[in-house]
């Protein structure tokens, strides 16, 4: 197939790469006798996703983010022509070096921040930024790539119906991940796991199983930077473990903020433990130790009787001890709220004619308070696997019982 020319004009040189979904070849422009790269959409895959991957590039032009020279179809077989970018991926870099050197994360973090932000300031929004979609051209120059999923916020809908994931499990965002649609500040938690991954040379979570990290990303706060690796830069650590955060409104608004930390043009951050965000949970509601028909029972004679009944009710000796406001743990926003516990004795007093007096109070009942589960750290491992599945009813604790569909797909 090296000898095949594309529209006639770009002629298939060697291949780089090829996933589920595409491939992509070292090319000659015939035209212009310049290298570039050629992806070729996969017979039988989805056209409006790699036309769209066409359109979200050809809207920007920056210097962190690929250029596309050329769309077109050629033999049936849809082609985008692209800036070849011959240093590699991030991906690479941190399989060969693990944590990479704080300048060098620095400079990779910024220039990734600065193709965020011109993406974000247009509309678009990657949703699967990972290291193997950073790219460096022949100067070491960071480039965002592979807009193969990306979302433009203005315009036209997206790929992908309410209820669906869609992303790699290793970085995906929360909000992803629980079905909702991706905004700008779902890019920012995906560069924070980036970021973490360069400062420490691990992921925040690990696990075989998609799905299962896929529901870590969404409930499980990550093990603060400071104690994988104590010694890493306190503010790049601050504003990986910020953008990690849960609730999307906590994180860094944008690209153009993340820009803004890394240029120090913001005041210095201090690294959090960033924890799941739940439901809010109500506190049991508080039974009355009195039943319906004693109420109703209760204002009957009480209209009938008056003063006098009112009088014999307090010197019973009946009422019963209450006790209310039992400890509660509930989880929200990474809160713990314990309430007060509250205790009603009853005092006894003997009538009259005796001198005896007699005070019973019951005893105080408590449940004992929850205590956060500490966190693990699990072995490294490193999941580029891309999921989709669909949600009908997403938990909020624990994974589901059922297992869902996971397609896998590449650039």
């Amino acid at each position: 197939m090296a000898d095949n020319l594309i529209a006639g004009r770009y002629r298939l040189d060697e291949p780089l790469g090829q996933g589920g979904m595409s491939e992509v070849w070292l090319a000659t422009d015939l035209e212009l006798d310049r290298r570039v790269a050629v992806k070729l959409l996969a017979p039988n895959e989805d056209n409006a996703r790699f036309e769209r991957e066409a359109r979200a590039v050809a809207a920007l032009s920056h210097p962190n983010v690929t250029q596309v020279y050329d769309y077109g179809e050629s033999d049936g077989r849809p082609y985008m022509v692209l800036e070849y970018l011959p240093g590699g991926s991030l991906e690479d870099l941190l399989r060969a070096n693990g944590a990479l050197p704080d300048a060098e994360t620095q400079r990779i973090a910024a220039e990734v921040a600065a193709g965020l932000a011109h993406a974000h300031e247009r509309g678009v929004v990657h949703r699967d930024l990972k290291p193997s979609n950073v790219l460096f051209d022949d100067e070491g120059r960071a480039k965002l790539a592979d807009f193969g999923i990306a979302r433009m916020t203005a315009g036209e809908g997206t790929l992908t119906e309410a209820g669906t994931v869609l992303g790699t499990a290793a970085y995906i965002s929360p909000e992803q991940a629980a079905g909702l649609p991706a905004t700008a500040t779902s890019d920012v938690y995906s560069f924070g796991v980036l970021l973490y991954r360069m400062l420490t040379g691990r992921l925040p979570f690990t696990s075989q199983d998609p799905l299962a990290l896929v529901l870590m990303h969404r409930d499980e706060p990550p093990p603060p930077i400071s104690q994988v690796r104590p010694d890493a830069p306190p503010e790049l650590a601050a504003l990986a473990m910020s953008a990690l955060a849960k609730d999307p409104a906590v994180r860094p608004a944008d690209g153009a903020a993340l820009v803004d930390a890394l240029a120090g043009d913001v005041a210095p951050l201090e690294e959090t433990v960033v924890t799941s965000v739940l439901p809010a949970t109500s506190p049991p509601r508080r039974r009355s130790p009195f039943g319906p028909a004693f109420v109703v029972a209760l204002l009957a004679l009480l209209a009938l009787a008056g003063s006098v009944l009112a009088y014999e009710v307090s010197h019973s000796g009946d009422t019963p001890t209450v006790v209310t406001g039992a400890t509660i743990s509930t989880r929200h926003h990474g809160t713990r709220s314990t309430p007060t516990t509250t205790t009603a004795p009853t005092s006894t007093t003997a009538p009259t004619s005796t001198t005896a007096t007699t005070t019973t109070t019951s005893p105080t009942t408590t449940q004992p308070a929850t205590t956060a589960r500490p966190t693990t750290t699990r072995p490294v491992t490193t999941s580029q696997t891309t999921v989709l599945f669909t949600t009908t009813a997403v938990p909020t604790t624990t994974a589901p019982t059922t297992t869902a569909d996971t397609t896998t797909t590449g650039p």
